[in-house]
């Protein structure tokens, strides 16, 4: 005879036996009024013998209604414990959130794990005097300089954990990598990735930061990028782009990063080809060495470090300017590493050209370099070329920037310049501000715009050589950008009917018009597959390493001189915390999975 099953009998718990037996009926179970213990089968039979056999003799001579209201009188009692007991829980689970909140935030504001307690100590000054009942709850949130580190962990797992989950429905993904180095001269390698779905949803976030204490050659890189993405368990044959800083060791043509990843991707059989790009922001940058003016730079440069370079100097000089009631209160410093502070102090030193002049001759100083008229023009120039190069470099920065935006930023800089030139050698200075201004001010010799003009002439040819490899991808990049202006008949075979249906499709361009290309993107119908895989393969890619660029910053606000030993491990997940975009940490599961542990006062004042 088969076993009878309890759970398919249905019984249910009787009122009448709170008072009878001294049980009531708790998560399902009866438990015992009297002893706390639970019965495993809701049973008539098991009841009445737990209690003839423990607690008969206790209540033998109370009637029923005695035993009713001792019933009723035991329950309000368990009922007082178990709120008690929720309350504790809910007060520990409250104080474990308060210092995952916490450390949140002490690793996004690059803080030192020991503001824990500093923090801390500032909240039980401000309870006393608020709120003093509730000191005991203060006291509860751990904030120790070990708490705060674990938690750090914690939380850079969680949002790992959330990146590989999304990294298993990425239909495509790119990769962007830079090398510096940290204050303790330890090579870091940074690597971000930029992953679509299926439905070409973009995420854009950090994968790891690499110490690397030995060599940095182009298999080193490799090897540690190789095991990022297989940690991550990111399919090679999905890799579609690859950006870095241009680096001999990144894009050398055999032993390179670059030249190592497509020979995995072989290896793996991927069907698809790997783009690699140098950085646009950095290649930017490098055109405007190509104007070949550094002795108009480095005279300024000495000028501006004799005045700053000594205090005494220094202040004179503000005073100085101070008496002529300048605009200008100062002059600033320029470092090469800093592109955009080149163009800041052109502009300054150029408005301040003559009180720099006069304050130079007060201490003795030959200024005829600074005072001849061809130095002037060319100093003018210089800070309008500049000025105009700055700007581009400001459009191209920024997070989540579509690569084919970026690309229209680059083409039209480069229709400018051609613009540019033909003006300049018309003597045409309409967007030359400073040359104009020292057009004006010429006495004896004409404004050099022929020599300009080509010096606008050598920047353009720069820019091509430089963008060559965007002009190679221009279908491809264009085919994001404004998918309805795109020749169907020079477009790969495997696309002509999808366009041909797009283009056609006046509800699509009507939406296309409404949203913008890098949105557009998403309300490609299913209808049109291939055009939706390569609109998510143009999206994953990065134009440029202004991420890895960031969080180097970001990594030098936080292993500072007072900070070198901080770890490898530590520093990683701070980065991840810090630099997180689109993901943020899921704090309620990671209380959930502490177990509700209550942090008692003694454990956090360790």
């Amino acid at each position: 005879m088969a076993k009878r099953k309890v759970d398919t009998e249905n019984r249910g718990f009787q009122t009448r036996w709170e008072s009878e037996y001294m049980f009531t009926k708790v998560a399902g179970k009866p438990v015992c009024l009297l002893c706390g213990e639970s019965v495993a089968v809701l049973k008539e039979y098991n009841l009445r013998r737990h209690y003839e056999t423990k607690h008969a003799d206790k209540n033998k001579n109370m009637d029923m209604e005695q035993r009713l209201q001792k019933a009723e009188e035991l329950k309000r009692g368990l009922k007082s414990r178990q709120a008690l007991f929720k309350k504790a829980k809910s007060q520990g689970q409250a104080a474990v959130k308060a210092s995952f909140i916490l450390a949140e935030e002490i690793a996004k504001s690059a803080r030192p794990f020991t503001e824990g307690d500093f923090i801390k100590n500032c909240m039980i000054k401000v309870c006393d005097e608020v709120c003093p009942e509730k000191r005991q709850l203060f006291l509860n949130v751990s904030l120790s300089r070990n708490t705060i580190a674990e938690r750090v962990d914690q939380l850079s797992i969680n949002l790992k954990e959330q990146l590989v989950k999304k990294g298993k429905y990425f239909i495509a993904y790119s990769l962007a990598v830079d090398e510096s180095t940290d204050i303790s001269d330890i090579a870091q390698l940074s690597i971000f990735i930029r992953g679509v779905d299926s439905n070409l949803s973009v995420t854009e976030e950090f994968l790891a930061l690499r110490p690397m204490h030995g060599t940095t050659t182009g298999h080193d890189l490799y090897e540690e990028v190789s095991r990022c993405v297989n940690e991550m368990e990111l399919p090679w044959e999905k890799l579609v782009g690859l950006t870095t800083d241009g680096a001999p060791a990144m894009c050398g043509h055999r032993s390179g990063l670059v030249a190592k990843i497509r020979e995995k991707m072989q290896e793996e059989n991927a069907t698809g080809e790997l783009t690699a790009y140098h950085c646009i922001i950095h290649q930017e940058a490098l055109c405007g060495k190509a104007l070949k003016m550094e002795h108009v730079m480095s005279i300024i440069t000495r000028t501006v470090n004799f005045i700053r370079a000594k205090g005494l100097n220094h202040r004179q000089f503000k005073a100085f300017l101070t008496e002529l009631e300048t605009e200008h209160g100062d002059l600033p410093y320029h470092t090469e590493v800093r592109w955009l502070s080149q163009g800041k102090v052109l502009q300054r030193c150029f408005e301040l050209r003559e009180e720099i002049c006069l304050f130079l001759d007060s201490k003795g100083k030959d200024t005829t370099q600074l005072r001849d008229e061809m130095f002037l023009c060319e100093m003018a120039f210089l800070c309008d070329i500049t000025s105009h190069l700055n700007a581009i470099n400001l459009q191209l920065q920024g997070r989540d920037r579509v690569i084919s935006d970026m690309y229209s930023t680059v083409k039209a800089f480069k229709t400018k310049l051609t613009l540019w030139e033909t003006q300049m050698r018309k003597e045409n200075l309409s967007h030359f501000p400073s040359c104009q201004t020292m057009k004006e001010k010429l006495s004896t010799s004409a404004f050099p715009s022929t020599q300009l003009a080509d010096k606008i002439g050598m920047l353009a040819a720069d820019f091509r050589r430089r963008f060559a490899d965007f002009e190679a991808q221009k279908s491809r990049l264009e085919l994001l950008g404004n998918p309805f202006a795109v020749d169907v008949e020079s477009s790969p075979p495997n696309l002509q009917m999808e366009l041909i249906d797009l283009q056609c499709n006046d509800a699509l361009r009507a939406k296309y018009a409404a949203v913008g290309a890098a949105e557009f993107a998403r309300f490609l119908p299913g209808t049109m597959p291939q055009l939706r895989i390569q609109a998510a393969q143009t999206l994953s890619m990065f134009g440029s390493t202004y991420l890895c660029e960031q969080l180097f910053s970001l990594m030098n606000l936080n292993k500072t001189s007072h900070r070198s030993r901080l770890t490898a491990e530590h520093l990683h997940s701070i980065l991840r915390i810090s630099s997180a975009q689109s993901l943020t940490p899921n704090i309620d599961e990671l209380v959930e999975k502490m177990g509700h542990h209550q942090v008692s006062p003694s454990t956090s004042n360790k």
